[in-house]
């Protein structure tokens, strides 16, 4: 009896955990992705997952940043626009875009792990990247340039960084532009002066988060509004979305789809 009991629990969830891929089976179609970078780890993975139970549907996902995802979505290059930021009420206009938060990820300040200082202000954080701080040794660390990193203009975590911890403040001509977080995080790993900034899910032991006005950088942190340096990660579409495009962000809003984002190191937005 036990044992016919545990077979029938182990069918439930079995059965459970198979019914949102369900969508999908003898469907075909073709789902092209691009935009925020952030995006990638979740995107990738529910592809994996919907491409190996129907391999008739096909699903390409790029980077490039926010501003590539609305543009390649709003002149029908990809069928999902990914941005880590809100769209405008001129992006909306110009290309007719709907939008669907599906995520919550945390920005932070990254540093080289071998850096000993451990936290900053976002007066001190303004001040470096303005170029008036130049050396660790002025924040109490060693006799070290600081080596500046930020992103490019299309990028939605720089959009959040210059308007929560810069005030839209100037970036200092001498910083190095890298295209993705995970660039930045390599970046700042092989670079003992640097400092850059990354959503909270791509901190590792490659990169060191100080805190950031006594604030501690993480997703729990970032899920109870003790840190507030925040976004929410968009899927943008071309109008309603329809037939497989519809059925992949159905997907990401499931009990499966908010597995992989926490999994992937964000807190899942109810749709």
């Amino acid at each position: 009896m036990i044992v016919c009991l545990t077979m029938a629990m182990t069918l439930s969830v079995s059965l459970a955990s198979a019914a949102p891929l369900d969508a999908f089976k003898g469907k075909q179609g073709t789902v092209d992705i691009a935009g925020g970078t952030a995006h990638i780890p979740v995107m990738k993975e529910a592809a994996k997952r919907i491409m190996t139970v129907n391999p008739g549907i096909r699903i390409s996902i790029a980077g490039g940043g926010s501003g590539v995802g609305v543009q390649q979505v709003g002149e029908g290059l990809v069928q999902i626009g990914n941005t880590g930021r809100a769209l405008s009420s001129d992006e909306v206009t110009k290309y007719g875009l709907v939008s669907f938060a599906f995520a919550i990820d945390g920005v932070a300040v990254v540093i080289n792990p071998a850096n000993g200082v451990n936290a900053l202000t976002a007066a001190q954080v303004k001040d470096i990247y303005a170029g008036k701080i130049t050396n660790w040794k002025e924040l109490g660390g060693e006799d070290r340039a600081i080596s500046l990193y930020t992103r490019d203009e299309a990028s939605g975590t720089r959009e959040v960084f210059a308007k929560k911890l810069l005030a839209k403040g100037d970036v200092a001509p001498s910083a190095n532009v890298v295209p993705s977080n995970g660039a930045m995080k390599t970046a700042v790993a092989q670079d003992p002066g640097a400092i850059g900034y990354v959503g909270i899910g791509h901190i590792d032991s490659t990169v060191k988060a100080p805190t950031m006005d006594g604030m501690t950088p993480s997703q729990e942190n970032a899920a109870n509004g003790t840190y507030t340096i925040t976004r929410k990660l968009y899927m943008n579409t071309k109008g309603e979305p329809a037939g497989v495009v519809k059925d992949f962000i159905d997907y990401v809003f499931t009990p499966e789809g908010a597995e992989i984002i926490r999994a992937s190191g964000y807190i899942p937005v109810a749709k």
